[in-house]
């Protein structure tokens, strides 16, 4: 068994909650339009957010990485009417993920998560994730993986590469339960993998930034499982591993 995988199943199986979530020292600068945040880690992010809620963000860190993204507000509904949260669960890919199943058992279900499903299995993480948790589950659709340059999901599934699937996969996991309402802009994350993303949030708006300078948004949060809680990204995170 690989060195990276020994990390993720012992990082997943034996963090709590509490440290889900690593602060990182910061430097904020913010009007009613412009925030500038600088995390310890030399990650350094200006957003400025328009009058009609147009929100454009630059970013660079340490190693010289750069990355640039503008996003606009969805019409008609803000991020918490589109997770179409009740009492029954969270409607994600044409089904509903429901409180009683665990995070792998519903995600099975979501027609836009086959490709996440088939790297799940493929670097043998289904038990992990079936298990007792609590886990925070980013979860990038097909599309987002369409976004990847052509061949590297068949590359990564391929046995050889397994320690690399692994090590992308569990960027994408945190130890503990975050809700959407737990994510803060500038907030830094430790993941099971054992690198940082940072959280970059205006009013329902939820982006993640990864070690590589790239950025991904939740279009879907809060689908609750019984062993953690899954929000849809449309973009694969990327450690710098």
């Amino acid at each position: 068994m690989n060195k990276y995988l020994l990390s993720a199943l012992a990082l997943s199986l034996t963090f709590s909650a509490g440290s889900a979530v690593a602060q990182g020292k910061m430097t904020k600068k913010s009007d009613d339009e412009k925030t500038k945040v600088t995390t310890e880690d030399g990650m350094m992010t200006k957003t400025k957010v328009a009058d009609d809620g147009k929100t454009k963000v630059k970013g660079k860190s340490a190693n010289g990485a750069k990355m640039k993204a503008t996003t606009k507000p969805r019409e008609g509904a803000d991020m918490a009417d589109m997770s179409m949260t009740n009492s029954a669960g969270v409607m994600v890919g044409g089904a509903m993920m429901t409180p009683d199943k665990d995070i792998v058992d519903n995600a099975v279900n979501s027609s836009d998560h086959t490709t996440l499903v088939a790297a799940v299995k493929a670097a043998d993480l289904v038990n992990t994730l079936k298990s007792d948790g609590p886990f925070t589950v980013f979860a990038p659709t097909n599309a987002a993986f369409d976004k990847l340059p052509a061949g590297t999901v068949n590359t990564l599934v391929m046995p050889e590469n397994k320690a690399k699937l692994t090590t992308i996969l569990t960027y994408h996991v945190v130890p503990g339960r975050l809700m959407a309402a737990d994510l803060k802009d500038g907030q830094t994350l430790t993941t099971v993998e054992g690198e940082t993303l940072m959280v970059h949030r205006s009013g329902n708006s939820v982006m993640l930034h990864d070690a590589k300078g790239g950025m991904a948004t939740v279009t879907v949060a809060d689908a609750v499982s019984k062993n953690g809680v899954t929000h849809v990204i449309d973009t694969v995170l990327m450690p710098t591993k």
